[in-house]
C-alpha cells in the first residue's frame, strides 16, 4: 500500500513523531494531495504556530473551518478535484462543549463552567490539550461533510502522551486524592471542619490558612461538578480510545535521518503496535542528496533507510518508490 492509497482508502490520518521532524509541513502535504485527488478534506492542527497556515497558503489558522482557496492551486499550476479546509483546535471550547452535552441541567453546566478551577483546568493543565485533540477528531470524523481529516499532532515531548491522554485524563479525574478531598469537604461544609477526621481536619485547615477557604470551595464545587459528569466523560473517553484503533484510522510516523529521530521512530512503531493502533507508514523527512558522494542514487539512500526502520508495518510500503510521493 503506497501513501497514496492510505490517503485513499482511510477516512482519519494521524501524523506522528518527534519533534522538528516536519510533522506540520507533512500533514500539509497529505491533505493537499488527497484534495487534488477529489476528497474533501479538513486538515487539524493543535499547534497554534502558523507553519500549518503558512504550509497551505493562509494568512492566520482559525478555530472555525477555513476553506483553502480553489484560486491558490490555480495559482501554481494545480488542478483541485476536491475541496481542502484547515482549522486550529480550541481547547477550552472543545471541553466547554464536552461539559454542556454531559451536564445533568443547564445550572449545573454553568456551574462548572463559571468556576475558577475548571477554568483553569480547560486552558492549561497538561494533557488537556492532548485530550481535546482526541475529542475534537472523534467529532469531526464522524461528520459526513468530510471524506478525510488530517491530524497534525501536538508539540510534545513525549508524542505517546498524545495517544494515552484519554486515560490519563480520567485517570486524574477519578483519582483516591480527587475522591478524598471531595468526600472531606463535602463532610466538613463550608465551616463545620470539626464534623470529619482529626487528621482531614488539620490538613484542610492547613491548605485554607494558605490559600483561604473560598479557594477550597472552588476546588470542591469543581471536584463535584467533575464526578457529577464523571460516567459521561469516561464513556466519551472510551468511545475515543476505541476510535483511535478503528480500520479507518491511520497512523503515519514522520522521521527524518538523524540517528535520533530514527530511534524514536522505531520506539514509537513498537508502541502502536503494542496499542494495537493502525500504523500504515513512515515517512522520512528532511533527506538531502549527498553532494559529495555523487555515486550514491536515490534508490541506495531509500534502501539504507528502510533497513534503519522497522520492517513490520502491515500491508504498507516503508517508503515510497522515488517519484512515486505526493507532490506538497
Amino acid at each position: 500500500m503506497s501513501l497514496a492509497d492510505v490517503l485513499r482508502s482511510h477516512r482519519v490520518v494521524v501524523t506522528v513523531g518527534s519533534g522538528g521532524v516536519g510533522k506540520t509541513t507533512t500533514a500539509a502535504a497529505m491533505a493537499v494531495h488527497a484534495a487534488m485527488e477529489g476528497r474533501k478534506v479538513l486538515c487539524l492542527t493543535i499547534d497554534p504556530a502558523r507553519r500549518l497556515a503558512n504550509s497551505l497558503g493562509l494568512d492566520e489558522m482559525r478555530t472555525s473551518e477555513q476553506a483553502v482557496p480553489l484560486s491558490l492551486f490555480e495559482s501554481h499550476g494545480l488542478e483541485c478535484k476536491g475541496a481542502l479546509s484547515a482549522m486550529m483546535l480550541d481547547t477550552k471550547r472543545t471541553f466547554d462543549a464536552l461539559v454542556a452535552k454531559h451536564a445533568s441541567d443547564d445550572e449545573a453546566r454553568d456551574r462548572i463552567l463559571n468556576n475558577q478551577i475548571y477554568q483553569y483546568v480547560a486552558s492549561s493543565l497538561a494533557g488537556t490539550q492532548e485530550y481535546m485533540a482526541m475529542e475534537k477528531l472523534h467529532e469531526v470524523r464522524k461528520d459526513p461533510k468530510w471524506d478525510l481529516v488530517v491530524l497534525d499532532t501536538p508539540p510534545t515531548s513525549n508524542a505517546l502522551d498524545f495517544l494515552a491522554a484519554p486515560e490519563r485524563l480520567i485517570d486524574a479525574i477519578d483519582s483516591p486524592a480527587m475522591r478524598w478531598f471531595l468526600q472531606v469537604f463535602e463532610g466538613a461544609g463550608k465551616e463545620a471542619f470539626g464534623l470529619v477526621g482529626r487528621g482531614a481536619t488539620v490538613l484542610l485547615k492547613g491548605i485554607g490558612k494558605i490559600t483561604g477557604l473560598a479557594f477550597l470551595e472552588q476546588v470542591a464545587e469543581f471536584v463535584g461538578g467533575i464526578n457529577d459528569l464523571f460516567g459521561g466523560f469516561k464513556e466519551r473517553a472510551e468511545q475515543v480510545s476505541d476510535a483511535l484503533r478503528s480500520p479507518e484510522v491511520a497512523f503515519v510516523l514522520v522521521t527524518s535521518p538523524d540517528p535520533l529521530a530514527i530511534g524514536e521512530a522505531r520506539f514509537f512503531s513498537d508502541k502502536l503496535q503494542d496499542a494495537g493502533m493502525n500504523r500504515a507508514g513512515i515517512i522520512v523527512n528532511q533527506v538531502h542528496a549527498l553532494i559529495d558522494e555523487p555515486t550514491v542514487s536515490t534508490e541506495e539512500q531509500v534502501l539504507a533507510l528502510g533497513n534503519a526502520l522497522p520492517k513490520s508495518i502491515d500491508g504498507a510500503e516503508l517508503l515510497p518508490r522515488p517519484g512515486n510521493a505526493p507532490r506538497p
